[in-house]
């Protein structure tokens, strides 16, 4: 299964009323608002108060996992955190699927220790490297290291994910968040996960031997 990671960037603004959280979630006193850890995923970025989904799809634009933050945190240091969540349960015994046959991904997340990360636990990577890496590969010449290898018919297969944000939004109270806390949040998009799983109605391509 070749999977596929970008970050869903839906403007939000928190809204709707508090609701009782988990007897173990640490407690504050205000309602939810603008916190400098980003404990409720909201922060200010130029569309205002906002959060980010970081998601990781499949080729059939199905969300896999996923994970929340402030809107004005970036996409890059998210890509380990997200492959790492991924737990895909196999037909017969054994551990469930952790490690994916390949990533594509914008230039956001064309970085030195994303692309190491990947090398160390053997996935395949088509990542868009962005302009001023390049110059800066070519300003050093041999010592700049070759250009890492990049396949255009893989790159146009990432529009999978965008197709997985795009059937998100059309729950509203996704596209925008209506919950205050970040824990109904996540629910919120589990439930929505499921309903987009339940009506992928393309059966899988049978096993021939």
């Amino acid at each position: 299964m070749n999977i596929d990671s970008t970050s869903c960037r839906a403007h939000q603004h928190a809204a709707g009323a508090p609701r009782r959280p988990p007897a173990d979630y640490p407690q504050k006193g205000g309602g939810a608002r603008e916190e400098a850890d980003g404990r409720e995923a909201l922060g200010r970025s130029r569309g205002g108060l906002t959060s980010k989904v970081h998601l990781l799809s499949d080729d059939r634009a199905r969300p896999l996992t996923w994970q929340t933050s402030p809107g004005q945190r970036g996409g890059s240091p998210m890509f380990a955190p997200v492959l790492d969540a991924l737990r895909i349960r196999r037909r017969g015994p054994g551990r469930p699927r952790s490690r994916s046959d390949r990533v594509r991904g914008d230039k956001a997340y064309s970085s030195r220790d994303n692309r190491a990360y990947l090398r160390r636990r053997g996935i395949k990577a088509t990542i868009a490297q962005p302009g001023d890496q390049r110059a800066h590969r070519r300003r050093h010449g041999r010592s700049g290291g070759r250009p890492p290898a990049f396949d255009k018919a893989q790159y146009r297969r990432r529009n999978a994910v965008e197709r997985c944000v795009n059937k998100w939004k059309q729950f509203r109270a996704v596209a925008s968040r209506y919950d205050k806390r970040d824990y109904i949040f996540n629910g919120t998009l589990t439930v929505t996960a499921i309903v987009i799983w339940l009506r992928d109605t393309v059966q899988e391509p049978s096993e021939t031997t």
